[in-house]
């Protein structure tokens, strides 16, 4: 087991690892949409890359509206893994809609030996979802 500061001590060093291993600038809280957001997250027990409607329940239902519009597009073109959850609990009780990616191995943060496993699985599924972002940020948007 890990000490609270051990634990912080190795997801700062994850963190920095990945940035200075895929050094470029991701879009994530970027996106200039209200309560739209790309996440990384990755813990003691899983890894994924989601897409996230955190705002009030009228943006949320006007995005995931749009986002289930395009749903065989991302499916069939960037990431067919994607599982879409229009009532996504998070650990603190609030309530999102989530599209995310899970890496399907197991992993934990604190296993430096799958930290580059994580680190490609970011880089990969990241850049998909930025890219489905980009060529329909428009559809999204309107």
């Amino acid at each position: 087991m890990f000490s609270k500061e051990e634990s912080r001590i190795l997801r700062q060093e994850f963190w920095t690892s990945f940035g200075k291993s895929f050094p470029r600038k991701w879009i994530l809280y970027n996106t200039k949409l209200k309560g739209f957001s790309f996440k990384f997250y990755f813990d003691t027990k899983s890894a994924l890359v989601a897409l996230d409607l955190e705002d009030d329940l009228e943006h949320r239902i006007k995005y995931w509206e749009k986002l289930l519009a395009l749903k065989s597009i991302l499916l069939d073109d960037f990431l067919p893994d994607a599982i879409f959850e229009e009532e996504y609990l998070l650990e603190n009780y609030k309530e999102i809609s989530r599209i995310y990616v899970p890496l399907k191995q197991k992993v934990s943060i604190h296993n430096k030996n799958s930290w580059r496993d994580v680190m490609e699985f970011f880089d990969e599924k990241m850049t998909l979802f930025e890219a489905f972002f980009e060529e329909y940020k428009d559809v999204i948007e309107g």
